[in-house]
């Protein structure tokens, strides 16, 4: 689940315009808004945004990272109760191919080896 309007509104907009973001947006226990009150960016910061699936929807980042996992790796490591999820996933990594499209990428199908590529 990902709202990007409000992603980039009250998050990458806001940093820009006014200074300010919101430290989350969604309590993923409760699925509710988490109604934090917007943050102060300091002078010369870097505001990190992790989440799923964020690659290809245009959002305004200035640099981007993706971690990657072959589909056989990440179906080892995703529990029966997630299993659902890896449809969403195989179909993300081959419409937006986010390994190729990230400024960084890293594999980590075996996390003590982890492979790297830059752009």
């Amino acid at each position: 689940w990902l709202d990007e309007d409000a992603l980039k509104r009250e998050v990458l907009d806001a940093a820009l315009a006014a200074g300010t973001y919101l430290p989350s947006l969604r309590d993923p226990q409760t699925d509710r808004s988490t109604r934090e009150p917007p943050k102060p960016l300091a002078p010369n910061h870097v505001l990190i945004v992790s989440g799923s699936l964020l690659l290809g929807r245009g959002l305004p980042f200035n640099r981007t990272i993706h971690l990657a996992l072959s589909p056989a790796a990440r179906a080892r490591r995703t529990t029966a109760d997630d299993a659902w999820t890896l449809p969403a996933y195989d179909a993300y990594d081959a419409e937006v191919r986010p390994a190729e499209t990230a400024d960084f990428a890293i594999k980590l199908d075996d996390p003590r080896h982890p492979a790297t590529r830059q752009k």
